[in-house]
């Protein structure tokens, strides 16, 4: 059974909790429920309906550490439905491993789980991610930007609940730099040391991006194919290996950014909200966080780009509860539960509600990773076909570390480079 790859954990001395998450939330989730209109459809004098709820996270969500975020949650919603007698079984499982669970077999597998938006292909080619519809689509967009809601639209289809952005920015050390030197690369190399995840291609092509290079057309045209080819991919190339030899460049591998600025060798790293805590603890309060800097290619400013998404509450559609699952992955992705979330947890909210919050806007992170998300990123692709472009990219950047790509084979290794990414073989 595949329910067996989970830590299983049945929600016991419900009442307890719920009179404690009734204290927790008082008045907060009212407000919510109201303007969703999620009204049950049942009374208590009608009698409850005893169902059954399996829900799946990160373990980072459930832990003792973190308030066990997502059985208060639960929990509370509980609360807010007295029509139903819930009994909530959680598992363990992150975002990004979700959807291949789901997908092989998703009929045994959560009635709600949070999946990563560029696994959506994934899960939909499997029949295995209910579609949000009705007075559900009108609450989750009424909330959200149009930004955020194309990363889970695909043929017009809303397919979750989103709860946070996913993209990398940069961090760096305000002893170093100002926060007019991190608006160009140039500057920061002249200033300090930088590191890069330069074989990592989830981030080396920001520099290609920047220079025009495109994926699936929009990034949902997969017959379009992939450009990242011609003179401004080869002109990219040449450029990064001329970064690459730069004294002041570091390649970041397995840790060693953090590291670097922890004893002081390195003054500016690019990764996301998931090394906050880290960065803090070795920067302290010369920590600085910011949306990516420019480049200077052949004489002219490019905007590097990385690469965005969402994380989102799906639903399986083939749980015997459809209303009950569908009304908690709302209530899950709300702005009541995303502040829970972001105060527990650390987790960015993505909702406008709280984005232009004064208190949590103002949070250097949530403001660097929004800033990127809506100006210095693009959405990734998830169409089938983005997977044939990671390993050539890794690959490229690999070549250039090790010194077998040079200037004087970069035009025919970007062309390899690019026939690859367009090509099923790879």
């Amino acid at each position: 059974m595949i329910t067996k790859q989970f830590e299983t954990l049945e929600a016991e001395d419900g009442k307890m909790r719920r009179r404690a998450v009734s204290v927790l939330l008082a008045g907060v989730m009212t407000l919510g429920l109201a303007a969703a209109g999620l009204t049950g459809c049942g009374s208590a004098g009608e009698g409850k309906e005893s169902i059954r709820l399996m829900v799946w996270s990160p373990q980072n969500d459930q832990s003792k550490d973190n308030g066990e975020w997502l059985q208060t949650m639960c929990e509370a919603f509980a609360d807010e439905h007295p029509e139903w007698d819930i009994t909530f079984v959680y598992g363990i499982a992150d975002e990004a491993g979700a959807a291949g669970t789901v997908s092989q077999d998703a009929e045994a597998s959560a009635d709600v789980f949070m999946y990563a938006n560029d696994t959506l292909t994934t899960m939909t080619d499997a029949n295995a991610l209910a579609k949000f519809g009705g007075k559900y689509r009108e609450q989750i967009e009424s909330i959200n930007s149009e930004a955020v809601l194309d990363s889970l639209i695909m043929d017009g289809d809303l397919y979750g609940v989103p709860f946070t952005t996913n993209t990398w920015f940069m961090y760096y050390d305000k002893s170093v730099y100002t926060e007019e030197d991190v608006k160009s690369l140039d500057t920061m190399l002249e200033k300090g040391v930088v590191s890069f995840p330069f074989v990592n291609s989830w981030y080396l092509p920001a520099f290609y991006i920047g220079n025009g290079c495109t994926l699936f057309g929009d990034g949902t045209d997969e017959s379009a194919g992939v450009d990242f080819g011609g003179q401004k991919a080869v002109d990219v190339t040449n450029y990064l290996i001329d970064l690459e030899s730069n004294p002041n460049f570091r390649i970041d591998d397995l840790g060693s950014g953090i590291a670097g600025l922890r004893d002081g060798s390195i003054n500016a790293m690019f990764s996301g909200s998931w090394d906050a805590n880290s960065v803090k603890e070795a920067l302290g309060d010369n920590m600085g966080v910011a949306a990516l800097p420019t480049f200077t290619l052949n004489g002219e400013e490019k905007q590097m780009m990385s690469y965005a998404g969402s994380k989102a509450i799906g639903v399986n559609p083939n749980t015997e509860n459809m209303v009950a699952a569908v009304e908690l992955a709302v209530f899950l992705g709300s702005p009541e539960a995303q502040r829970a979330h972001y105060e527990m947890c650390g987790t960015i909210p993505c909702c406008t509600e709280l984005t232009e919050d004064p208190q949590i806007g103002s949070d250097p992170v949530v403001m660097a990773q929004n800033e990127t998300f809506l100006h210095t990123s693009i959405l990734q692709p998830f169409v089938s076909k983005m997977n044939n472009c990671w390993t050539p990219v890794e690959n490229m950047g690999k070549g250039i570390r090790n010194g077998s790509i040079t200037h004087d084979n970069a035009a025919e290794q970007t062309e390899q480079m690019n026939e690859a990414m367009n090509s099923d073989g790879i």
